[in-house]
């Protein structure tokens, strides 16, 4: 998959895609498995921003895409604490003071460029040892390059 196709199924709505990426990046090993957790995260998170409305019995859908995104970034959690070394990826919890609640951020730092998503409460890991890198909205780009890069070359 090059990164249109992964940028395309990022912004799109088409589970059947979604889940064929995820089953790639399965195959790919360590990278594969922490690529879908940063995936699935930011998606979650970047929805949940727009989400209006609900459905009967289940909640509102910003609700439900927040916990989605609680829920991977502490299988993202998990995996790079199992995973980081080996994959020379650093990552750490640290704190924004500009926020009032969620003022706990989960930084990571992928070869394609630095991520972060602001939870609450603190997740499992260790204090991230740097500072947030300034730049607003790279997320989504530098996730789906990781995934390229996890895909391998003939992605």
């Amino acid at each position: 998959m090059t990164l249109a196709d992964i940028m395309t199924v990022y912004a799109g709505s088409d589970g059947d895609a979604t889940k064929a990426l995820y089953q790639q990046l399965q195959l790919a090993g360590p990278r594969g498995l922490v690529a879908i957790d940063l995936f699935r995260a930011c998606k979650a998170s970047e929805r949940a921003k727009v989400y209006r409305g609900g459905q009967r019995g289940r909640g509102s859908f910003r609700r439900m895409a927040y916990e989605k995104k609680s829920w991977a970034i502490d299988n993202l959690a998990a995996n790079l604490t199992d995973r980081a070394d080996d994959l020379g990826i650093v990552w750490g919890w640290g704190i924004d003071p500009a926020q009032e609640f969620h003022r706990d951020v989960l930084y990571i730092d992928l070869p394609t460029g630095q991520v972060s998503f602001h939870t609450h409460p603190r997740g499992k890991g260790p204090d991230y040892p740097g500072a947030w890198d300034g730049a607003r909205g790279a997320a989504p780009t530098r996730i789906c390059r990781y995934c390229v890069q996890a895909l391998g070359p003939s992605a």
